[in-house]
């Protein structure tokens, strides 16, 4: 069975755009604020990761898990190209909310 809803996969980077993270979430704006004030511990707090680069959305969550793997496994100059088809300036998306 297929939970519906929003989901969405992002990525994020830090200010000089060296080190990217590949997340999936079902609210953006609560997650990237979790990311910003670094109430999320780990990877994304220890390289001050808080840059929305890139995002999508799907309805089907298992489609988003899927596609969170998916560009989890690219290599970074894959994953370039996908941010500069968005956001070929690569700024702060969420700078804005």
């Amino acid at each position: 069975m297929t939970q519906t809803g929003i989901y969405y996969v992002y990525l994020l980077t830090n200010w000089n755009n060296h080190v990217m993270y590949v997340g999936m979430t079902n609210d953006l704006e609560r997650r990237l604020y979790e990311h910003k004030n670094k109430l999320v511990k780990g990877f994304t707090e220890k390289y001050n990761l808080n840059k929305l680069v890139y995002f999508e959305k799907t309805q089907d969550v298992t489609a988003a898990i899927a596609r969170e793997k998916e560009i989890k496994r690219w290599r970074r100059e894959k994953k370039n190209q996908l941010v500069n088809q968005m956001n070929p300036t690569w700024k702060d998306l969420s700078s804005e909310w």
